[in-house]
């Protein structure tokens, strides 16, 4: 044990003090890719950049992402979804980057852009949404490519073939995606010979000709929207109790919209922005909502629900903060739309932490990535490993599976005995407020003169819990998450007639694959026999 001298400092070895450690550097003075530039932000822990590296950096990513998974094609039109924030707007930076003259290794795709104004949903006025949408058609036109400005409302003159799953349209090239990429190459230099000029030029011209062809074309929603259809979508988001079921409501519309305007339009790919923060965020609140099932479909990179349109997050690898820092050192312009947790709300301007699942969900991550800087992170890559079925992959028909009507995923509300869902329904059907009883010779039932209010009355008011008779009709059709969020809902008159007519042809369906059912062969009878 040492022994305190008069000087100070522990006693033996020269009576001095302990040495002094040497202070870390808070900064590091190099980049730690190049080893010249003086680094200008640091991503992770010890990983310095500088700002040239810092881009070469965040180009690869995105082009590693769309060349690991190889789902497209050259010439195939790609529909980018933006929406004005951070993800989204540096997803469309990547692309330009991608398509332009300098870029080492261009994109093969041919863009377009959407937009969905949702102003009406935030309840944002005519003048606001105007503003808005003026703001953003700057940011598109600038881009040079087509782009797409719709309103929500126009969910309401969708067909109910939005709400098919058709047979996918991967296998129609015919030929691999090496092979589709060495006869676009071939074609390439076909081209440049046939034609004057460098094979700089030919190459631009091959992949800029469409977006300079159609420069100025763009496609525009009616505006404004028609008086009657913002009233309806007002109405029905008012119905809905809760903030979740709004937000899922309107995650919903929104994806339906987009799908259309794909359809309609030729494209066969469609890009989202949803960033490695967004996917974790998101990840964790669909097992909160019981969409455990469809995990691997809603964060995947590949999201192949539709069939024929495929929805991809190229994305999904960045963290806000990567997105943050670029569209800051680069000056990608970006846009404040209002959501539904940030429209005005009585102070603090802000919906409560508590108000939704999601908004739950996200503050908490966000606290704990303050904290411990890999929690995003690991919720990713644990996210990662997982995989969609191919039952569930599969087109929806005849030998499909049956999907939801409102998310297209496979249904999984299949009752099987012993399992959560059988003791959740168990639990609901006791929690139900019984029929009224049966009228008396009187014919006026339990509330005749003089009789006794009693439980379960005929002129009651409905009880919490109790189910909607539209509600009883729609549940055989959704998955076990949308039902809550139709549960949410006071009134289902207000839904689209899309819905409401493939509800109708679905149940028809049913009815009479029921009536057939005893002359249908198993799939047993088509097996040959040894």
């Amino acid at each position: 044990m040492c022994e305190a001298e008069p000087g100070g400092g522990c006693g033996g070895g020269g009576g001095g003090s302990l040495p002094r450690r040497e202070t870390r550097r808070s900064r590091p003075l190099k980049c730690m890719k190049c080893k010249e530039g003086s680094p200008v932000l640091i991503i992770r822990l010890g990983d310095a950049f500088c700002k040239a590296c810092f881009k070469d950096y965040f180009i690869h990513k995105f082009r590693a992402m769309l060349g690991k998974n190889r789902c497209i094609y050259p010439g195939e039109k790609v529909l980018l979804a933006f929406s004005g924030g951070p993800a989204s707007s540096a997803m469309v930076r990547q692309v330009q980057e991608g398509l332009s003259q300098r870029a080492a290794k261009k994109l093969r795709f041919k863009p377009g852009i959407i937009f969905v104004d949702e102003g009406a949903v935030c309840g944002q006025s005519l003048s606001k949404r105007e503003e808005l949408r003026a703001e953003v058609e700057t940011i598109l036109q600038a881009t040079g490519f087509l782009y797409h400005v719709v309103c929500l409302e126009e969910v309401f003159d969708l067909p109910s073939s939005v709400l098919h799953s058709l047979p996918t349209g991967i296998s129609a090239h015919g030929q691999t995606y090496k092979e589709a990429i060495d006869d676009f190459i071939k074609q390439q230099q076909e081209a440049a010979e046939d034609t004057p000029g460098s094979l700089q030029e030919q190459l631009g011209w091959l992949s800029l000709q469409e977006a300079s062809k159609r420069e100025g074309e763009v496609m525009l929603g009616a505006w404004p929207p028609p008086r009657s259809h913002t009233e309806a979508l007002t109405r029905l988001f008012g119905a809905v109790k809760s903030l979740t079921a709004k937000e899922e409501l309107l995650q919903t519309f929104r994806n339906h919209l987009i799908l259309h305007i794909a359809r309609t339009r030729g494209y066969i790919k469609v890009m989202m922005g949803d960033s490695c923060t967004r996917v974790a965020v998101k990840l964790l609140t669909n097992l909160c909502l019981g969409r455990g099932a469809f995990l691997a479909t809603d964060t995947g990179f590949l999201d192949s629900r539709h069939g024929d349109v495929l929805f991809l997050r190229p994305m999904r690898e960045y963290p806000a903060k990567e997105i943050a820092f670029y569209n800051h050192l680069f000056g990608v312009p970006t846009v404040f739309t209002p959501a539904l947790d940030t429209k005005p709300y009585p102070p603090p301007p802000q919906a409560p932490e508590r108000a939704s699942i999601h908004r739950l969900i996200e503050s908490f991550l966000a606290r704990l990535q303050s904290e411990f800087p890999s929690t995003v992170s690991t919720i990713y890559r644990t996210g990662e490993k997982l995989s969609v079925s191919p039952r569930e992959s599969s087109p929806n028909g005849p030998e499909g599976p049956a999907r939801c009507l409102f998310c297209l995923c496979a249904l999984d509300t299949n009752v099987v005995d012993g399992s959560s869902l059988q003791a959740s329904l168990f639990s609901e059907q006791l929690c139900q407020k019984p029929p009224p009883p049966p009228p008396t010779p009187d014919g006026k039932g339990c509330c005749r003169e003089g009789a006794r209010p009693q439980t379960g009355c005929c002129s009651a008011s409905p009880t919490r819990g109790e189910a909607h008779p539209d509600q009883a009709q729609l549940f055989p059709l959704l998955c076990y998450s949308c039902r809550l969020t139709v549960k949410d809902m006071n009134c289902l008159e207000f839904l689209p007639s899309y819905i409401s007519l493939e509800a109708e042809r679905r149940q028809c369906r049913a009815a009479m694959r029921r009536e057939i059912q005893e002359f249908l062969l198993d799939e047993e009878d088509h097996e040959p026999t040894a």
